[in-house]
């Protein structure tokens, strides 16, 4: 990330153009799911303790030529229900799923199917991360492609144009916020639907 930032302000400074793209993010997850550890690593570019909880729901970040904003809104149950609140004011919804827990993922698949069966996003991007994928045990891409019933949903992780899209861009991306891997093709692959 540094060096990407650090090339784009050279090429900047010879007088290159570089396109800028901007946006508003709505990160959503259920708890511990890696949201916030994410939102600080770009951020910061350090993890925090990961019990640490959502403090600020706004921040603004940047990686490479994309500059967000981003609603880091919680995920406990009480958290969910402001969701829908933010979804006039996002260009794009990041959904992360804790690869490693088996056993809250049932609950991850009716949040994310509601997002996806919610009108207001009928057109929006969705990138879904499954994070923590590092962690033994940790559920693979075709194990969430198939739990989350994303086959035959996904644009695929090359570039699609949005026209030849029928309907919303969705895909998913294996990341560990950890290592810092993956997380970074996502945020690519997403920046390309983002006007």
């Amino acid at each position: 990330m540094f060096i990407l930032d650090w090339l784009t302000g050279v090429l900047g400074y010879l007088g290159f153009s570089v396109p800028v793209c901007r946006g508003r993010f709505a990160f959503l997850g259920l708890p511990n799911s890696g949201r916030r550890s994410l939102l600080n690593a770009v951020l910061n570019e350090c993890l925090i303790d990961p019990v640490e909880a959502t403090l600020q729901p706004s921040e603004e970040l940047s990686i490479g030529n994309m500059r967000f904003t981003t609603f880091d809104l919680g995920g406990h149950t009480q958290a969910r229900r402001v969701w829908k609140d933010y979804f006039p004011a996002v260009d794009a919804i990041v959904f992360l799923v804790d690869a490693s827990d088996r056993s809250r993922l049932p609950e991850s698949r009716a949040e994310l199917d509601a997002l996806l069966t919610d009108e207001q996003l009928s057109t929006c991007p969705v990138l879904v991360l499954g994070n923590k994928i590092d962690k033994p045990g940790a559920a693979s891409e075709d194990e969430l492609r198939n739990f989350f019933n994303l086959y035959g949903q996904t644009t695929g992780k090359g570039k699609v144009a949005r026209s030849d899209i029928p309907g919303r861009p969705l895909e998913l991306y294996m990341c560990s916020v950890l290592k810092r891997q993956g997380y970074g093709e996502g945020f690519r692959w997403l920046a390309q639907y983002i006007d």
